[in-house]
């Protein structure tokens, strides 16, 4: 298994790829479809749109979150194609990896002429 700075780096350079051969102006579901296409070549295990259960007391809401992708049980990556990513979208990431209780996510805003200021690390706890 690769740490976490070495599948993100894998992750990046897949995203820096997409970025490099179509651009900003995609659909945020194109780039999810690219990035699910590509990331499977380097048979590293994922999951896509993974169901994140919310337990509150004896209540289990098995769906109340989906993370667009999980890399190898330890990096959340959720992709954006939006014109600036708001404050929410870090809580969102923040939420997953809390309740994931992973360390490292990825936000990555595909809409940005330069993909490097669309590219954002969260850690959880931190």
């Amino acid at each position: 298994m690769l740490p976490e700075n070495e599948l993100a780096g894998a992750a990046l350079d897949i995203c820096f790829g997409i970025h490099r051969e179509y651009g900003p102006g995609l659909f945020e579901s194109v780039y999810e479809e690219l990035f699910a296409y590509e990331w499977t070549k380097t048979q590293i295990s994922f999951t896509r749109q993974e169901c994140i259960p919310l337990i509150h007391e004896e209540l289990k809401i098995e769906t109340a979150f989906r993370a667009d992708f999980i890399i190898a049980d330890t990096i959340i990556l959720e992709l954006k194609s939006v014109e600036r990513i708001a404050p929410v979208h870090f809580k969102q990431l923040q939420t997953y990896l809390k309740l994931t209780n992973l360390k490292l996510g990825l936000l990555i805003n595909f809409n940005m002429p330069l993909l490097k200021d669309g590219i954002h690390r969260v850690a959880n706890g931190l």
